[in-house]
C-alpha cells in the first residue's frame, strides 16, 4: 500500500458544454436526492507498478467498463459521502473532511485496496468543489452531497486482489434525504436479514453492505416503514444500525444511548459529532449494547424519551413509530423529540456557519 504522497498535479479538462445557470436554477426548483450530478468529475487512477498517478478534473462522463472487471466480480468498491455546503456569508465550507478521508483508508485496507493518502483524497475533492461551487444550492436542507468512491478496474478472473483501481469524486447538488423533511421516521425491524457480523465488512464502507441491506429495506418498505432496523448476526437481539446509519436512544434521565462500535457498525462520522455536542452539553453517552427487548420495554414503560438516527444524508431524523413483525410501538408522542431536534439545529448550525465551531469542524474552502 502506497504511504502519503506530497500534492499531485491534477490535469484540468474543463466541460465544453456545462449546463447554463439557467436550467441550473430551474434544475434547482425541485431537488430530490442523489438524481442530479455537477458538469465535472474528479479522477485519480493507482497500478501496482506506477501507484498513484493520471490525477485529473474532467467533465462527468461514463467509464469504459471491461466485462471483465474485476469490480463486477468481486466486488472491490468502497466509497464516502460527504457536504459541502454555502454558508450565510457565501463561504464554501466542508464539515470534517480528514475523517472521510481516514475512514475511506480503513475501509480500503478491509477490502485489499490500496489507499489513498489523506492529502490526495482532500486534493481531489477540494478542486473539485471549486470548479463546480456554482452547483451548491442555498435553499433550506439542501447542500452538494460528494460521493468520492474506488473501484478495482483490472480485467481478470482470477480471484485476488486487483493490481488497478479507479479513485473517483462526483457531486449531486440535493435536498433533504427525507421526502417528508424533518418530520419523525417509522422504522422496520428485521428478524430475517443480517446487516454484518463480526470480522466481516460491516465497519467498512463498501458497496456490499449495502447491497445486502436492499432486500431488508424493501421488506421495510412493504410494511409502510422508511428504514429498516438490523440486529446482531449472532442473537438477533441487539439493536446494530439502520440500513444506512446509526442510531440513538433518549432516556428519560437525559443521557443517550447508542449501540458500541463493535466491528460489525460503520463508525459514523456524524455519529461521533453528536456524541461530542452531547457531552458538551453535559449530557451523558453510554456506548453500549441495546436489546430489541429493552426498546420494547422502555418505549411502553416511558423510559425511553426519544430515538433518532443519523448519517451525512439524513442528518439527524428523529425515529416516531417502530413496527415489527409482532406489532408497533411508538417512541414518546411519535414525534421529534426536543433534545434531537436541539442535537440536530447544534450539529447543522456549525455545518452551516451558523454557530461557533468550537472543535475545529469545518474546513473553509479559499477559492471556492
Amino acid at each position: 500500500m502506497q504511504a502519503a504522497t506530497a500534492q499531485v498535479k491534477f490535469e484540468h479538462r474543463p466541460n465544453a458544454n456545462p449546463m447554463s445557470e439557467s436550467q441550473k436554477a430551474k434544475a434547482f426548483e425541485d431537488l430530490g436526492f442523489g438524481t442530479l450530478f455537477s458538469d465535472h468529475m474528479a479522477v485519480v487512477r493507482w497500478s501496482a507498478d506506477k501507484g498513484w498517478h493520471s490525477a485529473e478534473i474532467t467533465a462527468r462522463a461514463p467509464f469504459p467498463v471491461d466485462p471483465a472487471s474485476a469490480v463486477l466480480h468481486y466486488a472491490q468498491e468502497i466509497f464516502e459521502g460527504m457536504k459541502a455546503y454555502r454558508t450565510a456569508d457565501d463561504r464554501v465550507v466542508l464539515f470534517r473532511p480528514e475523517q472521510n478521508a481516514r475512514r475511506f483508508a480503513a475501509s480500503a485496507e478491509r477490502m485489499a485496496m490500496p489507499q489513498l493518502p489523506e492529502e490526495l483524497f482532500m486534493q481531489a475533492v477540494e478542486e473539485l468543489v471549486r470548479i463546480d461551487a456554482s452547483w451548491i444550492p442555498k435553499g433550506e436542507g439542501s447542500s452538494l452531497y460528494l460521493r468520492p468512491f474506488m473501484f478495482a478496474a483490472e480485467t481478470f478472473l482470477g480471484v485476488r486482489p486487483a493490481k488497478e483501481y479507479i479513485f473517483c469524486v462526483v457531486a449531486s447538488p440535493v435536498g433533504p434525504y427525507f421526502k417528508g423533511g424533518a418530520k419523525a421516521v417509522t422504522l422496520w425491524v428485521t428478524e430475517t436479514y443480517t446487516r454484518a457480523a463480526k470480522g466481516g465488512t460491516g465497519a467498512a464502507k463498501c458497496g456490499g453492505n449495502y447491497a445486502a441491506s436492499l432486500v431488508a429495506q424493501a421488506e421495510a418498505s412493504s410494511q409502510g416503514c422508511d428504514q429498516v432496523v438490523f440486529l446482531d448476526a449472532a442473537e438477533h437481539r441487539w439493536v446494530e444500525e439502520l440500513g444506512g446509519m446509526n442510531i440513538f436512544f433518549v432516556m428519560n434521565d437525559g443521557s443517550l444511548v447508542t449501540p458500541p462500535l463493535n466491528g460489525a457498525i460503520l463508525p459514523g462520522i456524524t455519529r461521533a459529532s453528536l456524541i461530542a455536542l452531547a457531552r458538551d452539553n453535559g449530557i451523558a453517552v453510554n456506548e453500549r449494547p441495546y436489546s430489541f427487548e429493552e426498546w420494547q420495554a422502555d418505549a411502553a414503560s416511558g423510559k425511553l424519551r426519544e430515538a433518532f438516527a443519523c448519517g451525512t444524508a439524513a442528518v439527524v431524523a428523529g425515529i416516531g413509530t417502530v413496527r415489527h413483525a409482532g406489532g408497533e410501538f411508538k417512541i414518546g408522542n411519535g414525534e421529534t423529540g426536543l433534545l434531537t431536534e436541539k442535537l440536530r439545529n447544534d450539529l447543522t448550525g456549525i455545518q452551516r456557519g451558523e454557530a461557533v465551531d468550537k472543535h475545529g469542524w469545518v474546513y473553509p474552502l479559499a477559492g471556492a
